[in-house]
């Protein structure tokens, strides 16, 4: 049975995406867990969608293989070296691809102290706006901010100084 709730959830960064890829887009769903929502959303609107996790699905990814589009949702603040994961994933991503990212944003110093969030011991990265303002000038990507915790990047032809 599948929970409405998560798909409402999902969709925060599914509808975005959806109208920002071209038909028939090619994409990875990196940390999908063992039961993988969101590309299958994707797939329902004729996107191919590959599978990759850590534990679930792990001999499924290539680091050969480019992208239109890499998505990860909720994901990246388990990462023990995030920079050098997102680094690794960018290069994946072909020319004017997409990597979509969901995960919860520092507000400030004072309320991270008392931040829910920081009290799952499994989320070991924590990111904030100006993370992300950041990693898109290293990568020399558009950044969006799509909605409070959906973060897409862009990548451009063009390569940072």
């Amino acid at each position: 049975m599948e929970d409405e709730g998560y798909r409402r959830f999902l969709s925060r960064c599914a509808n975005p995406l959806l109208k920002m890829l071209p038909p028939a887009s090619e994409g990875m769903d990196f940390g999908c867990g063992p039961a993988p929502l969101l590309a299958s959303i994707l797939e329902g609107h004729g996107h191919k969608v590959e599978l990759f996790d850590h534990f679930y699905f792990p001999a499924s990814r290539s680091s050969e293989k480019t992208y239109d589009f890499i998505v990860s949702t909720e994901v990246i603040e388990h990462l023990s070296s995030p920079g050098d994961e997102l680094s690794k994933l960018w290069g994946q991503l072909r020319v004017g691809g997409l990597m979509a990212l969901m995960t919860k944003l520092v507000i400030s110093p004072e309320r991270f102290a008392n931040w829910h969030y920081i009290r799952d011991p499994t989320h070991i990265s924590f990111f904030s706006a100006e993370t992300f303002r950041w990693l898109a000038r290293r990568l020399g990507a558009e950044l969006m901010f799509v909605d409070n915790d959906v973060i897409f990047l862009k990548k451009s032809g063009v390569h940072p100084e």
